[in-house]
């Protein structure tokens, strides 16, 4: 049995040649890089840049576009029982497929990969464009997601080979403005579609700009290719035990408590296979010679503390924003468009944070800083989310969101850089889609706990409410039929009780979320600050 080398924390990370095995066992054959320029041009590198930036808005946008459509899009397809898995299916897809990227993307090079990757989300576009129906839609962003996981990380991953560590600060911030934008303007698009086109243009707006990113990375792109002197050995079996295990613990996590009780054989057998396939995951990834995972990054202190306090902050993250559209337009009674223009505040808050450190970054080369004050902040806004009534002022609300922006701004990009600058570069990809990975599966969880938290809490606090009125069915206890325009379409007695219902259900669930991101703080005190590096394999290749 072969194992793959121990990754070190290294101030070093400029190579592309992989070691050889421990005790002189033979690895795969050092890859190397064909003749390449010495130095890539700031203006090329600005192009590559620029198409990586349009991908990546794709990517992170189709996470959330859907958000402020949601309630009209299960009202026409008549699916408001399978609400959760428009917003899951593409979630639980791209994380999947974000360490295959990873890791492929190491063995046989990016640019390639990074193409069919766009090509994908483009033809789940077209598809979710077409949907009549929610099996449809659900397939479509599925297909979505598969493409969208590899943008996300072959973008990150090409910026780390062809910009320096010390200099990747800058860049970083502004792709941390990328994801920021990506949660505010999604929400406003799709409730702007919705409200005033169709909701089928949050999928037919990916395809001019896709194929844009598509013949602009063709022609912009310019990376080392890698020469292998062997055929590089896909980890098939660690993918498929490890798209098992992410997808029960997510199925697990949507179902329990809302599809099925806790206890049910589904759950438990879902449980079961989780931990089996979890289990399988690592023995398989300790015997093979390419791991799609290696669990030598492990010993990587940076790489495990960034991947725990990035899996805290996607739960945090997509656990606060994913039900705030919601609440704004039932509780504050605005429309879909108007809810989106409302998380303005939060872009607001994160630009200022994530390019300013980004720059601070590259100036001082300082960084350890940043992850540990955002999650503080982070925790600050979520103890402010769950003070949050039916009365409290629409100002008070977005002043909230903005310290939670504030606050995401400084943790979560620059996780990534703490990440690649301490492995090596033969492992960039495999490194930043293990972190990626992390965060996204702390995104669907995020989302599904606070929604499972939500709901039954719903349910809750509207049959209690029709108990104190005599049933009679005067209180809807339906969560399913509750949608936005149905609620305000109620006499004002029942409008009040549904809308003090739901701000009693949600608020409270964000205070669960806090003791989390305290966690995460104290983890990321004790990341080791490596100095950036100052060159790339293009600068030595």
């Amino acid at each position: 049995m072969t194992t793959s080398p121990d990754v070190d924390d290294v101030s070093d990370r400029d190579t592309v040649a992989t070691t050889t095995k421990p005790g002189g066992t033979a690895g795969r054959a050092p890859a190397a890089a064909d003749p390449a320029p010495s130095k890539l041009t700031p203006r090329r590198v600005n192009l590559i840049f620029g198409a990586l930036m349009v991908a990546m808005l794709l990517s992170a946008l189709d996470q959330t576009i859907l958000g402020t459509a949601l309630p009209t899009i299960v009202g026409e397809l008549d699916g408001v029982n399978h609400m959760l898995w428009v917003a899951t299916a593409y979630i639980l897809a791209s994380t999947v497929v974000m360490p295959v990227y990873g890791k492929v993307g190491d063995l046989v090079g990016r640019k390639s990969l990074f193409l069919i990757a766009l090509s994908i989300f483009v033809f789940g576009s077209i598809i979710g464009g077409f949907a009549d129906s929610m099996e449809w839609l659900i397939a479509a962003r599925a297909i979505q997601g598969l493409g969208g996981g590899g943008l996300m990380i072959l973008s990150q991953a090409i910026i780390a080979d062809v910009i320096p560590a010390r200099d990747r600060g800058k860049y970083m911030g502004f792709i941390g403005v990328i994801f920021g934008l990506s949660s505010v303007a999604g929400p406003l698009l799709g409730g702007l579609f919705t409200d005033t086109l169709s909701w089928r243009y949050a999928f037919w707006i990916n395809v001019p700009l896709g194929i844009a990113a598509i013949i602009a990375a063709a022609a912009f792109i310019q990376l080392p290719k890698i020469v292998n002197a062997v055929r590089p050995k896909i980890d098939v079996a660690g993918m498929v035990t490890l798209a098992i295990a992410a997808a029960g613990l997510v199925l697990t996590a949507s179902w329990g408590g809302t599809e099925y009780d806790w206890d049910s054989p589904v759950i438990i057998v879902m449980i079961v296979v989780t931990v089996l396939a979890a289990i399988a995951f690592v023995f398989i990834e300790r015997a093979s010679s390419e791991p799609v995972l290696p669990m030598s990054l492990f010993k990587n202190r940076n790489f495990t503390l960034t991947t725990l306090g990035g899996l805290a902050i996607g739960i945090s993250m997509f656990g606060a924003i994913g039900y705030m559209p919601t609440f704004l337009q039932i509780v504050n009674s605005v429309n879909a468009t108007q809810s989106g223009f409302m998380l303005l505040p939060m872009l607001g808050g994160l630009l200022v944070t994530a390019i300013g450190g980004g720059f601070l970054v590259t100036k001082t080369g300082r960084y350890k800083w940043m992850p540990i004050t955002g999650s503080l902040i982070i925790a600050l806004a979520l103890v402010l989310f769950s003070t949050m009534r039916a009365d409290t002022p629409l100002w008070l609300i977005l002043s909230y969101l903005t310290i939670l922006g504030l606050g995401i701004g400084l943790a979560m990009q620059v996780l990534v850089l703490i990440v690649q600058n301490s492995v090596p570069h033969s492992m960039v990809g495999t490194a930043t889609a293990g972190n990626n990975f992390f965060r996204e599966i702390g995104a669907s969880l995020g989302s599904a706990i606070v929604g499972s938290l939500f709901v039954a809490r719903l349910t809750e606090q509207l049959a209690s409410s029709a108990a104190s009125l005599g049933g009679g069915g005067a209180v809807p206890t339906d969560t399913n039929s509750l949608t936005p325009a149905a609620i305000n379409a109620l006499p004002p007695e029942l409008h009040q009780i549904i809308v003090d219902a739901y701000s009693n259900a949600l608020s409270p669930v964000y205070l669960y979320l806090v003791p989390l991101m305290l966690v995460a703080a104290l983890l990321l005190c004790f990341v080791k600050e490596i100095p950036l590096a100052t060159t790339t394999v293009q600068a030595e290749a």
